[in-house]
C-alpha cells in the first residue's frame, strides 16, 4: 500500500481555521488529520504542498516512524510549529488508514484501553461579558449540559501585571465560577502565558480558596526557569506544554520539575505516536497528561484514541459544545460529551468521515486571534470594543 495523493482543506470560523489533509492510497483507503494553527494556516498550507512531494507521497502508510522521522528531519532545518503540525496531520491520517485496513480503532493498535470512558472539560463556553453574574450564568448552563470540569481565563487582555482593580475583577470571575458549580467540579484556571513569575504567584495565591485543579501556562512558554521560579511559588498544581512542539524540548521542564501536569497538544507535536512517547516520558515523573485540544471533531477523536491507551491521562479538552458546535458536522462519528465523559470510539481508525462539501461551503474568514485585545473572550460571537496589542517588554 502506499500514498498516492495528499489533498488539504481549512474550515473557516470567525475565531479560527481549521485545517484538514485527507491522504489518499492506491488500494483506495482514505485516511484524514487536523490541526487548528493561530495566524500560520497559509504557512502549514505551503509547507504540507512541499511535504507531499519531498516526503509523503510513494510512502507506505504503516512505515508511521519512518515517514515522522524523514519528515522532521530530513529537510535539515530545526522542526518548530508549523512543520510539526504538518507532520500531526499526516501521522494521524495513516493511523486513521492502518485502523481502517485492520478493522480496528486505533487505541486497540496503541496498546489498547486502560479506561473505558474518557473525562472530559468544556472550554469556549464563557463568550460573555467580564462581570460576576454573566460568567456565574454561563458555569452553570455548563454542568446543567453534564460536565464536570470547566476551563476558562478570567483575566482579559492582561499581560505581565494587573492593577490592583483588574486583579481583582479577575479573581472575583473565579469566585463566582465556583460559586455556580458546586464544590464538586472540577474548575481549571487558565493563564495564557500572561503573567511574569511575582504576579503568576500573587494571583494563584489568591485562587488557593476556590481549589482549582491547575493553574494553566502562568508565565510564557520560551523561558522554562521561569516557568519554575512561579511554579516554586503556586501552591496549586501546574500546567503547561500547549506550545512546545517538540517533545525532546520537555525535557528541560522535566529536569527543572516546572510543571505538574503537561499538556501537549497533539496537532502541534507530531501526532498520536509522538505525544505517547512524551506522556511514557511524563509517567516516569509522576505528571499526568492532559491534552491541549481547541480542534474540531478529527483532532478531537486522535486525542480519544490516545487518551483510551495512557495510564496517566487526567481529562481531555473539548471546545464543540460551546464554541462553534457545527463545526463537528465536519466528520460525523465521533461520540458525543454524556454526562462529562465521551465513550470510547469504536469504528476502524480514528471513527469519523470528513465531510468535505460542509468544509467547502464554510471556507476561511481570515480568523486571527489576539488574546491581548478587550473582548477576546467573546470569540467572534460579538464585535471586539477596541483592538488591543500585547506591550512590549
Amino acid at each position: 500500500m502506499k500514498i498516492s495523493r495528499l489533498e488539504t482543506f481549512v474550515l473557516g470560523t470567525p475565531w479560527r481555521d481549521l485545517t484538514y489533509v485527507r491522504l489518499h492510497t492506491d488500494d483506495g483507503l482514505v485516511g484524514v488529520g487536523e490541526t487548528r494553527m493561530l495566524g500560520h494556516t497559509r504557512a502549514l498550507l505551503g509547507y504540507l504542498d512541499e511535504a507531499a512531494g519531498n516526503h509523503v507521497l510513494g510512502s507506505d502508510p504503516f512505515d508511521i516512524e519512518s515517514l515522522v522521522a524523514r519528515m522532521k528531519r530530513g529537510d535539515y532545518g530545526r522542526a518548530g510549529e508549523i512543520v510539526m503540525s504538518g507532520i500531526a496531520c499526516v501521522e494521524m491520517a495513516c493511523w486513521d488508514i492502518v485502523g481502517k485496513a485492520l478493522g480496528q480503532p486505533v487505541w486497540r493498535l496503541l496498546g489498547g484501553k486502560v479506561r473505558d470512558r474518557i473525562k472530559a472539560y468544556a472550554n469556549g463556553w464563557y463568550t460573555v461579558e467580564r462581570t460576576p453574574q454573566e460568567f456565574h450564568a454561563a458555569a452553570r448552563r455548563v454542568v446543567e449540559q453534564g460536565y464536570r470540569a470547566l476551563k476558562f481565563d478570567p483575566f482579559g487582555p492582561g499581560w505581565a501585571e494587573l492593577e490592583p482593580a483588574e486583579r481583582r475583577r479577575s479573581i472575583g470571575l473565579v469566585e463566582a465560577v465556583r460559586d455556580a458549580v458546586g464544590p464538586d467540579v472540577e474548575i481549571l484556571v487558565e493563564m495564557h502565558g500572561r503573567f511574569s513569575p511575582h504576579e503568576a504567584i500573587r494571583i494563584a495565591t489568591a485562587l488557593v480558596p476556590f481549589e482549582p485543579s491547575w493553574v494553566e501556562e502562568p508565565v510564557p512558554p520560551e523561558n522554562l526557569r521561569a516557568l519554575a521560579k512561579a511554579a516554586a511559588g503556586i501552591a496549586l498544581p501546574v500546567a503547561t506544554g500547549e506550545r512546545i512542539h517538540d517533545r525532546i524540548e520537555y525535557r528541560e521542564l522535566f529536569d527543572l520539575g516546572a510543571a505538574d501536569i503537561i499538556q501537549p497538544d497533539i496537532g502541534h507535536l507530531g501526532g498520536i505516536a509522538e505525544t505517547r512517547k512524551l506522556a511514557a516520558t511524563a509517567e516516569t515523573h509522576y505528571m499526568l497528561v492532559a491534552p491541549h485540544n481547541v480542534g474540531g471533531p478529527v483532532l478531537t477523536a486522535a486525542n480519544l484514541h490516545l487518551a483510551a491507551t495512557t495510564p496517566n491521562f487526567k481529562i481531555q479538552e473539548h471546545f464543540n459544545d460551546f464554541a462553534d458546535e457545527e463545526v463537528k458536522q465536519a466528520a460525523p462519528g465521533l461520540p458525543e460529551v454524556v454526562d462529562g465523559y465521551f465513550a470510547l470510539p469504536t469504528a476502524p481508525g480514528l471513527g469519523v468521515d470528513l465531510d468535505v462539501d460542509f468544509i467547502r461551503d464554510r471556507p476561511s474568514q481570515g480568523a486571527h486571534f489576539n488574546l491581548y485585545a478587550d473582548g477576546w473572550e467573546l470569540r467572534g460571537t460579538r464585535p471586539v470594543a477596541k483592538a488591543g496589542r500585547r506591550p512590549s517588554t
